[in-house]
C-alpha cells in the first residue's frame, strides 16, 4: 500500500490511530511512549499497563485519551529492557496495521518501532517496516503516515522509503 514519511512528534499528530512503539509489558517510559504519554494524560499507561503483558510482535489498544485520535495501538517490539529483531518489528508493524484496520480507521500513524531504545540498526529497522506497509493489503486503511521525530531519521526514512517503493 502506499505510505508518506513526515517529519515531526507523533503526539502532536491527527489519525484514526496512532502507534506507540512499545515493549511487552505495555507499560510506557520514554521515547514514543513518553511523548504519547504526555500528551493523552495518565490514564493512557494505566490502561495500557492493564491490558499487557502481549506477546513479542503483539499489540493491544487503549483509548487516545486527549491526543488527536480515537485508539493508541501499542505494538511491543521488545521486551522490557531487551531489544528488538527483525522478526519483532516486522511482526509488530503488520499487527499494528492489522488491528488499525480491523478497528475500522482510515488512518494511521507509525514511528520507527522497535529502532530506538530497542537497540535495532535504524535504517534496517526502517526498511523492515516500509516493506511491511507496502505489502500490507488494508480493509479500510488509506492515509499510512511512517513519522520521523529528527531531521536525521526523517532523511533516511524518506530514502529507505523511496528504495522500497522502486
Amino acid at each position: 500500500m502506499e505510505f508518506e514519511v513526515i517529519h515531526g512528534n507523533i503526539a502532536e499528530q491527527s489519525a484514526d490511530a496512532l502507534v506507540n512503539a512499545a515493549n511487552t509489558s505495555l507499560r510506557m517510559g520514554s521515547g514514543v511512549a513518553g511523548a504519547l504519554k504526555r500528551a493523552a494524560g495518565a490514564g493512557l499507561n494505566d490502561e495500557a499497563v492493564a491490558k499487557g503483558p502481549v506477546d513479542l510482535g503483539g499489540v493491544a489498544t487503549t483509548d487516545a485519551y486527549a491526543l488527536d485520535a480515537e485508539y493508541v495501538v501499542h505494538a511491543a517490539a521488545m521486551p522490557p529492557g531487551g531489544r528488538s529483531t527483525a522478526d519483532s518489528i516486522r511482526d509488530a508493524t503488520r499487527n499494528a496495521l492489522a488491528e488499525a484496520d480491523q478497528l475500522g480507521c482510515e488512518s494511521v500513524v507509525l514511528p520507527a518501532i522497535g529502532c530506538g531504545i530497542a537497540g535495532f540498526d535504524f535504517e534496517d529497522g526502517v526498511r523492515l517496516i516500509c516493506e511491511e506497509i507496502a505489502a500490507f493489503d488494508p480493509e479500510s486503511l488509506a492515509d499510512v503516515r511512517l513519522i520521523a521525530y529528527d531531521d536525521g531519521e526523517f532523511e533516511t526514512m524518506q530514502r529507505v522509503a523511496a528504495e522500497v517503493r522502486a
